[in-house]
């Protein structure tokens, strides 16, 4: 009987581990501000990592200051936090000031 439950929590087990690791797909440019800090999509650290690569990219920039990383990442949370919009525009509205 043992072996029957056993294996049973096996096979449950090799189902649900593929659902819970699905994939979420994210459209950051829907992102708004409030989202943001307010964790509703993603961990911030994930996204501001993302955005930094993506705008850098556009740039052909292939240089990452770390100190600079977290200060304007920083600049982005603070933005967020008093003014309302999407979270691409908080970025450029921040980096447009450096």
């Amino acid at each position: 009987m043992r072996f029957k439950g056993t294996l049973c929590g096996v096979l449950l087990a090799s189902v649900i581990a593929p659902l819970a690791q699905a994939q979420t797909t994210i459209d950051v440019a829907k992102i708004s501000c409030e989202q943001f800090v307010l964790l509703q999509v993603s961990d911030p650290d994930y996204l501001a990592i993302w955005l930094s690569g993506f705008y850098n990219g556009k740039r052909n920039n292939t240089v990452v200051e770390i100190q600079k990383f977290k200060e304007n990442a920083q600049e982005v949370k603070r933005y967020c936090l008093y003014n309302k919009g999407s979270l691409m525009e908080a970025v450029e509205k921040v980096m447009a000031t450096k």
